[in-house]
């Protein structure tokens, strides 16, 4: 099964690691992003950003999916593997292997996502596995 549809980012909470000099910095951002589409529900997401500049990072991040993915219900935990550049972020998402609960058990899930404007992003999904 394929998906897609558009989160929203409802909370982003950043905070400085390491600021190396001007713009150079890792930060932690813990972030809440509700999903509308084929994904219903609430994620989680706690990112390590790689700052370049404060136009340009990259980021890694696992983020605790709870909600609805083609009409089943439960949790599921992402790693996600993206970049960002000149004001669009954009990732790879997998899900991590035995961290799906519920009817999500089993699921074997991975995607993209690439943001828009107004904390807003489009997402799309492969879905395999407990079909």
């Amino acid at each position: 099964m394929n998906g897609e549809g558009i989160f929203t980012i409802t909370q982003w909470n950043e905070e400085i690691i390491k600021e190396k000099c001007e713009q150079v910095k890792t930060v932690h951002a813990s972030v809440v992003q509700a999903y509308e589409g084929d994904m219903k529900g609430e994620g989680h997401v706690e990112f390590i950003m790689s700052y370049k500049s404060g136009i340009s990072a990259c980021f890694v991040g696992f983020e605790e999916f709870i909600g609805v993915i083609d009409g089943r219900r439960g949790t599921v935990t992402f790693k996600h593997d993206g970049s960002f550049k000149c004001g669009v972020a954009s990732s790879t998402f997998t899900a991590v292997t035995e961290t799906a609960t519920g009817e999500l058990s089993g699921v074997n899930l991975s995607g993209h996502f690439t943001s828009s404007e107004s904390g807003k992003a489009n997402y799309s999904f492969t879905k395999q596995g407990n079909e």
